[in-house]
C-alpha cells in the first residue's frame, strides 16, 4: 500500500497519528500496541471534531511534565524493549536517529550526546512510535508527500524564542521542498518534519495510485480560513502488478579537466552518502575535448548531500538536477542452494505472479575464490 501525505497546512507528529487513525486503524489494536511501551503515567485519548466544516480526527497524549532529558540510547532501549514488529521497531529508530543527526548538527554534538527536550519527551515518542504502529497496521510500505509550507515568525522552546521554522525543524528539511506561506506560527514541528525525512520515498504531486482511504488528522490551532488538517491518501500504485513507483532525483555534470583516476573515490563517497546509482558516460565536448557526464540517482532528501560531494570532490562547476519517476519490481533479499553451498541473492516479483531469482555477483565471485570447480556460467551451477 501506498500513502501520499497531503500536507497543505503543514504536519505534526499527533496530526500523522491522527490521520491514519482516520484512514481506518482500529482504535483499540492501536492504543494496545502503544501500551507496550515502558514509559511514565500517561493518557491518550482520540475523538471526532471538525475543522472548517471537515470532519477528522484529533490525537492527544497527556503525560506528566517531566524534569530530565532523554539520550537517544534512552530511546532506542524503550523501543527495543516494547518488542515490536521489526518494520516498527526499524522506522521508530530510524526516525531519531534522523532527529539525533539534525540536533546534532545545530548544536555541534554528536547524536550520541544530544539531550533530547521536547522531542524526547512522552507525548513525542508516543507519536513517533504510534505514526510507526498505524503504518504498519494500514499496510503501507511506501510513503510519498507534498511540499511543506513551514509558516512564519517565531516559535516559543526550552531554548527561547526560535525563528520559525526552527533551527533542528530547518536542519530536517534540507533537501525537501518547501513553499511560501503567510500563516504566523509553526506549521512543521521537529517531529513531524523527522517523520518524513526518515520515511517518505520522496517530495512532489501525488504519485499514480488508486485511493482507498482517506484519513484527517486535526491541528490544535485556528488557522481561519486556512483547515489545520494533514490529509493522507491511502491506496495502491497505478503501475502494474508487481510494480513500484518512487519519485527520485538525477543529478549530472559533465567534465572534462578531471585525472579519471579520481572517479572512484568521488564514487564511492556517493554510494556512501546515500546515492542509489552512479554512472560515468563518454561525452564530446565543447573545444573538441573528451569529457565524462557524471550521473547519480538518489532520493530527494539525499540531495544536499550529492551537490557537496560534486562540488567538494570534482572540478564541476555547475549540476542539472531533475525529479524522474522509477518504476520497478517487488524484491527481497534471499538466498539460493547450489552444489557447492548457498548464494545470496535477489528474488523479484513478476507482474504475472511468477518470481525471477538473481544471485549476487559477489557472493558469486567469492564462491568461485572458495570453491573450484564452480562457475556461474555452467548451467547447472544456476539456482
Amino acid at each position: 500500500m501506498t500513502a501520499y501525505f497531503d500536507c497543505f497546512s503543514g504536519i505534526a507528529g499527533d496530526m500523522t497519528v491522527a490521520a491514519l487513525l482516520d484512514a481506518g486503524v482500529n482504535w483499540d489494536s492501536f492504543f494496545a500496541e502503544l501500551g507496550r511501551m515502558r514509559l511514565p503515567g500517561h493518557e491518550m485519548s482520540v475523538r471526532q471534531t471538525r475543522r472548517c466544516g471537515i470532519t477528522a480526527s484529533k490525537f492527544m497524549v497527556f503525560a506528566p511534565e517531566e524534569h530530565h532529558h532523554r539520550h537517544l540510547k534512552d530511546i532506542e532501549e524503550i523501543i527495543r524493549e516494547a518488542g515490536y514488529p521489526n518494520t516498527v521497531t526499524d522506522n521508530a529508530l530510524k526516525v531519531f536517529r534522523t532527529l539525533a543527526e539534525a540536533e546534532a548538527n545545530v548544536h555541534g554534538s554528536t547524536i550520541e550526546e544530544v539531550h533530547f527536550h521536547e522531542v524526547g519527551a512522552v507525548d513525542s515518542i508516543v507519536d513517533i512510535v504510534g505514526a510507526c504502529i498505524a503504518l504498519e497496521m494500514l499496510g503501507i510500505t511506501e510513503i510519498h508527500a507534498s511540499p511543506l509550507p513551514t509558516g512564519r515568525g517565531f516559535v516559543k522552546t526550552q531554548h527561547g524564542l526560535m525563528p520559525v521554522p526552527a533551527p533542528a525543524t530547518a536542519e530536517l528539511l534540507k533537501g525537501i521542498p518547501i513553499v511560501p506561506c503567510d500563516v504566523e506560527g509553526e506549521l512543521v514541528t521537529p517531529t513531524g518534519a523527522a517523520i518524513l525525512k526518515a520515511l517518505a520515498a520522496g517530495f512532489g504531486s501525488q504519485p499514480a495510485m488508486t485511493v482507498e482511504r482517506i484519513g484527517y488528522g486535526a491541528g490544535t490551532k485556528d488557522l481561519g480560513e486556512r483547515p489545520n488538517l494533514l490529509r493522507v491518501l491511502v491506496g495502491r500504485s497505478d503501475t502494474g502488478k508487481g510494480w513500484i513507483s518512487e519519485r527520485l532525483l538525477v543529478v549530472e555534470t559533465n567534465i572534462d579537466d578531471m585525472n579519471p583516476q579520481v572517479y572512484d573515490y568521488v564514487m564511492d563517497r556517493l554510494f556512501r552518502a546515500g546515492a542509489l546509482d552512479v554512472w560515468m558516460t563518454p561525452a564530446q565536448m565543447k573545444k573538441n575535448r573528451p569529457g565524462t557526464t557524471l550521473g547519480v540517482l538518489c532520493r530527494i532528501p539525499d540531495r544536499s548531500a550529492m551537490l557537496e560531494i560534486l562540488a567538494l570532490e570534482t572540478t564541476t562547476l555547475g549540476v542539472r538536477v531533475s525529479e524522474v519517476e522509477r518504476v520497478s519490481l517487488q524484491r527481497e533479499e534471499t538466498t539460493v542452494d547450489t552444489p557447492y553451498g548457498s548464494l545470496s541473492a535477489k528474488r523479484a516479483i513478476l507482474p504475472d505472479g511468477t518470481a525471477k531469482v538473481r544471485p549476487e555477483y559477489d557472493s558469486m565471485k567469492r564462491m568461485a575464490e572458495e570453491k573450484p570447480g564452480f562457475h556461474p556460467r555452467d548451467p547447472e551451477q544456476r539456482p
